[in-house]
């Protein structure tokens, strides 16, 4: 396993350096109508997930964003860990950039995200509640203040929920409570009164014990007035596709009085992939584009649009392939076939 393990990772780190070496030339023009009018069309924001390293090195990486999506979302500039490495050392730089560039391109920003069980800095495990509840507003505050003229939706609080449909034990569940939630929630809302504020769940596609505590944690925000706008759900998948009541599940939570998006889409692929594979791919990407459109969602994100940086092969050893262009940027089925569910 080990040896399998550090294979993995030669090949990821070989494919990496590819990927930045490809950085000087032009991106080839993608066929067909820009994915980001063909959603506009539909009422929809498409967007994908960006690295700001790859942004600011890849010029054909930065070509096909600016021209393909109406959004972007940092993968990881906004996380804690990134920004607030010490106590009130806050560090933007990355994240600005990610920023500038999409109001460049006349694009709208997701912010990710504010509160989450990972990627946080050590100094969080010293403290108490009551300094751990302080630092969590502070930080709060200081990125939602410092972004709040850019960056019009928030993850506030992103993966609370355990498979088994309990509230996962993180650190600001065993120090604070339950109330960590709602907290965050009017914390980030006195920080800009004008963004939209969402909670962001993995696996809860489906009605079940995770999406059910979901809509039990949501349903208790808006009964006590926290300021909660939209739920999030992350959509990743494989070629097993979307649980066939994902759009019923998505409908009971709007009509909450919430919107809904589609966050972090990807349809990973047991690695080599076939021309089948790639094709049956396709059509899962196919129903995730309907089931936003089935529900007039307010969004729809992929988690990144090339196979040449996608989280999937960064953390699932023999998987990948997850994205709508290959590791040259050049289309895959699934680019067409998403296109083509948006009438483009």
């Amino acid at each position: 396993m080990r040896r399998i393990a550090v294979v993995a990772m030669f090949v990821l780190v070989v494919g990496v350096a590819a990927f930045y070496a490809r950085g000087g030339g032009d991106a080839k023009p993608l066929p067909g109508e820009p994915l980001r009018a063909a959603a506009k069309s539909r009422g929809i924001e498409l967007g994908t997930a960006v690295r700001g390293d790859v942004l600011a090195t890849n010029r054909a990486y930065r070509q096909i964003v600016a021209a393909q999506f109406s959004t972007v979302t940092p993968e990881n500039e906004m996380k804690w860990a990134l920004v607030e490495p010490d106590r009130g050392d806050l560090e933007f730089g990355p994240a600005d950039d990610i920023v500038k560039r999409a109001r460049d391109a006349g694009q709208k920003i997701r912010g990710h995200t504010l509160v989450w069980h990972a990627q946080l800095p050590g100094w969080l495990n010293d403290l108490g509640a009551g300094e751990l509840r302080q630092a969590t507003r502070e930080h709060i505050r200081a990125v939602v203040e410092h972004f709040s003229e850019q960056v019009g939706v928030w993850d506030v609080v992103n993966e609370p929920i355990t498979d088994r449909g309990g509230l996962r034990r993180s650190v600001f569940l065993r120090r604070l409570g339950e109330g960590y939630i709602e907290d965050a929630f009017r914390t980030a809302r006195t920080a800009d009164a004008d963004a939209k504020l969402y909670i962001n769940e993995i696996g809860a596609e489906g009605i079940g014990p995770k999406s059910n505590r979901l809509y039990e944690v949501v349903r208790g925000l808006k009964a006590r007035g926290a300021p909660i706008d939209g739920v999030g759900f992350q959509a990743h998948s494989n070629l097993d596709g979307l649980p066939g009541d994902f759009v019923a599940n998505m409908q009971r939570f709007k009509a909450l009085g919430l919107d809904v998006a589609i966050t972090e889409a990807d349809v990973a692929l047991k690695l080599p992939a076939s021309e089948a594979d790639l094709r049956a791919q396709a059509g899962v990407y196919t129903r995730i584009v309907r089931a936003c459109e089935a529900v007039r969602c307010a969004s729809l994100t992929f988690w990144g649009f090339t196979d040449g940086r996608s989280w999937i092969p960064e953390t699932q050893p023999g998987q990948g392939a997850a994205t709508l262009l290959d590791g040259d940027l050049r289309p895959k089925p699934a680019f067409g076939a998403v296109q083509a569910a948006l009438g483009g």
